[in-house]
Order: structure tokens, then C-alpha cells, then sequence
């Protein structure tokens, strides 16, 4: 007996010698950047309701970018104001916030975009190098012989002219294909709106809300901005969002709202 158990011993040394190392998960991180500056107090009520839910709401947004670290692969999450917005212009550069952590614009593998509205696509020429991910149907409305009245496709110049490569996203699509960072399709603010989910190994599920809601009375009372392009998706983005909101117990971070500013840490630290 005591000879088997030895050899038994020596058997399974051998094994687990040989056997291939567990994977180590990647470190997937998240740091928000200032990406324009707020104006004066404006009337919610005017333009982010239409029913009337918001009477004597005032107050100022706020414009965010986001980098996801995936192990050593980086992401961009929407662009910002250009920095010849006026007035909205950031203060410091995407680009400049990036050399803060020692990046540049070469190193960005993916430049992710919620939808083609200006405040959230003003600097993503910046990184023409980048893989583009935008939702099937913005990326239809941008390359439309006549542009929408809020469709601006300049900025994708480098896309557009064949130069970059660009993955127009029909429904949601995993990332780094490990379930950490996912785009959700939620349309309805515009015909390809996405949200993105970010599994943080210490914070847990974080969900950046795109322009789905751009407050928290917005989502509280189901506001519908006036200009968006579909009432019936909206609402149906709406209900998805926060199901699984619930579901994975997440984190929502409303990308224009002042008060979600501080659910991440201050940049340059990064949630993790």
C-alpha cells in the first residue's frame, strides 16, 4: 500500500507538471477623463422631456470619455467635445489627458462611440489608428448621402475614406470576447445608440449610460429628450437598461450627470 501511494504520488507530480497554466484573467480597469466644459444652468424641462415630468428642473451637464485597460489592450469609450467647441471645448485634450498616463492616441486599440451626436464624437479623429465600434445604424445614418440635421460625419473622415477600420455593432458585442466589456444596443436616442458594460474585478459591473439618460430625474422618470429618434425604442432601451441594471446589481454611471462624476475615482486614478 504504501508502495501504490508513493507511486500514485509521483503520478500526479507528474501531471500537474505538465499541465498548462490557468490563464490569468486580464486587468480590466477604468478611468474617466473631462471631455468639455459645462455651461450656465439650462430649463431641463425644454428639451430633455415630453411629457412635462421636468417643470423648474435647471442644471448644467457634464461631458466624460472613458479608458478601459484591458490587460495590454486599451479602449476609448466616446470623444468629447472637439477642442474648437466654444465655449463646451474641454480644457485640456483627450490626447493630452491620455500623456498623463503615459499613452498615446497609437496605443488606443479601440474607439468605441455611444452615438453620433457631437458632444460624444468631437475628438475621435484623434485616433485614426483605432479600431472604430459605433452601432450599425448611427454608422448608416453618418455615411447617408444627406446627413440628419445632428448627424456630423466629418470627424470619421478616417473611416469613412477606407483609411480605418471600422466594426459597425448591429445588437451588443463582447469586446475582448471574456464578457468584461460589452457594448449593449440600446437605440432609440439615436437609431444606433450603445451602452457600455465594464466587469471591474474589486468594483463589480459598471454600466455607462451613453446618452440614454443624461440625468438622474431622466431616469427616475423615464424623460425622453424631445430629439430623439424614436419614441417606442426609447422606451423599450429604457426597460432593458434597467433590468439589467438590477440584475448584475451594477453601478450606472450617467455619463452627463455631476453627481455620477464621483462614483469613479478622480482622474488619473482608475476604478479597478
Amino acid at each position: 500500500m504504501h508502495r501504490f501511494l508513493s507511486l500514485l504520488a509521483v503520478g500526479l507530480s507528474l501531471v500537474f507538471a505538465h499541465a498548462p497554466a490557468r490563464a490569468q484573467a486580464p486587468e480590466v480597469t477604468l478611468t474617466r477623463m473631462d471631455c468639455g466644459t459645462g455651461g450656465p444652468p439650462g430649463d431641463m424641462n425644454l428639451r430633455f422631456s415630453d411629457t412635462f415630468s421636468l417643470v423648474g428642473l435647471k442644471m448644467s451637464l457634464v461631458y466624460s470619455c472613458y479608458l478601459i485597460k484591458h490587460g495590454n489592450d486599451y479602449m476609448v469609450w466616446d470623444s468629447g467635445h472637439s477642442m474648437q467647441a466654444g465655449a463646451r471645448a474641454p480644457k485640456v485634450s483627450l490626447v493630452d489627458q491620455l500623456a498623463q498616463l503615459n499613452l498615446k492616441p497609437e496605443q488606443i486599440k479601440y474607439i468605441a462611440i455611444s452615438h453620433y451626436h457631437g458632444d460624444h464624437i468631437g475628438q475621435v479623429n484623434s485616433f485614426p489608428n483605432s479600431t472604430l465600434l459605433i452601432g450599425k445604424a448611427d454608422w448608416e445614418a453618418i455615411n447617408s448621402p444627406k446627413p440628419a440635421a445632428m448627424v456630423d460625419p466629418k470627424p470619421f473622415a478616417p473611416w469613412m475614406s477606407g483609411g480605418g477600420k471600422v466594426e459597425p455593432v448591429l445588437l451588443d458585442k463582447d469586446i475582448f470576447e471574456d464578457g468584461s466589456v460589452v457594448m449593449l444596443g440600446m437605440p432609440g436616442h439615436t437609431p444606433g445608440h450603445s451602452v457600455l458594460l465594464v466587469r471591474l474585478p474589486q468594483m463589480g459591473p459598471v454600466l455607462l449610460t451613453g446618452d440614454l439618460w443624461h440625468f438622474r430625474e431622466n431616469m427616475e422618470t423615464n424623460g425622453l429628450p424631445i430629439f430623439n429618434t424614436n419614441r417606442a425604442e426609447t422606451l423599450a432601451s429604457f426597460d432593458r437598461f434597467k433590468i439589467i441594471a438590477k440584475n448584475l446589481n451594477a453601478t450606472v454611471v450617467i455619463q452627463h450627470d455631476a453627481r455620477d462624476i464621483n462614483k469613479l475615482p478622480a482622474f488619473p486614478a482608475a476604478a479597478r
